[in-house]
């Protein structure tokens, strides 16, 4: 398959509102140590790995592997393992609130999944994900 459509789509969607790498970002640049930094962003792509093993999970109609991926990748249970409380001193407080917004969002969704009700479940999953959303579109990383 010819190269060409995927560089068409990269394009297209890099010239959306919100995907310029412009120097008017207004997101709240938080420096972190390099290994601090690393950490950080390791975090964040198990978390979305994770947020897609849910999703897997849902599809298939396996609560209780959602709720235990949530709980224990992402949820309150999740802290010791991801460094939080190492990592909280280096963000600033409301950096810090949304990560604490996912970890109990998560930890609520894991308890939705339990229950056996998808569709709240499902509902109760967007707790999660708009705490990311709120997190990366307030503030980056170097």
């Amino acid at each position: 398959m010819s190269k060409i459509p995927y560089l068409l789509l990269a394009v297209l969607v890099s010239s959306l509102p919100g995907n310029s790498v412009a120097s008017d970002d207004p997101r709240i640049l938080v420096k972190l140590p390099e290994m601090m930094q690393q950490h950080m962003l390791s975090n964040m792509r198990d978390h979305l790995t994770a947020i897609n093993e849910i999703l897997v999970y849902l599809g298939n109609g396996e609560l209780e592997k959602a709720s235990e991926t949530a709980e224990y990748r992402l949820g309150m249970s999740s802290l010791g393992s991801h460094g939080a409380s190492h990592m909280a001193k280096f963000m600033p407080d409301g950096m810090r609130q949304a990560g604490t917004a996912m970890h109990k969002a998560a930890s609520r969704f894991a308890l939705k999944a339990q229950e056996g009700d998808e569709l709240a479940a499902y509902k109760a999953l967007s707790g999660i994900t708009s705490a990311c959303v709120a997190c990366h579109s307030g503030y980056k990383v170097k």
